[in-house]
């Protein structure tokens, strides 16, 4: 495979995505399976494709990204993030627009970790009085 043109990570909850980007025809490889396979719902794969939609470079560039940890909703937020920083590292121009649209915030809500002597990270056990 050529030289990739840029590279960049985004992350979202333990779910991290570590993009690359080559020129080509808009083929888009996730731990070597298709966007399609890897993403079936239509949803995930719009979100996941909004970055080149407001940068206006569908079809542009071939990516390629090995996503780990996580669940589906934090691994596609955070492909949707690696292919956002990577279009910027690429050209800087399109900062403005995918800043504007929201694409370039880390989202930084993670699980809160649970405390001594708490059911849950918050919930205390019940009280009783008798």
């Amino acid at each position: 495979m050529a030289e990739a043109l840029t590279q960049a990570t985004g992350r979202r909850k333990r779910a991290v995505a570590q993009v690359r980007l080559f020129n080509g025809t808009g083929a888009i490889t996730l731990n070597e399976r298709p966007l399609e396979r890897y993403f079936p719902t239509m949803a995930r794969r719009m979100r996941v494709l909004e970055p080149l939609r407001v940068a206006n470079v569908e079809g542009r560039y071939d990516i390629v990204a090995k996503l780990h940890g996580g669940g589906v909703n934090g691994q596609a937020d955070a492909l949707r993030l690696g292919i956002a920083r990577a279009l910027v590292a690429l050209d800087p121009s399109l900062r403005t627009d995918l800043k504007r649209a929201g694409l370039l915030t880390r989202d930084a809500r993670v699980v809160e970790r649970k405390k001594y002597g708490l059911r849950k990270a918050r919930r205390a056990p019940q009280y009783t009085k008798r």
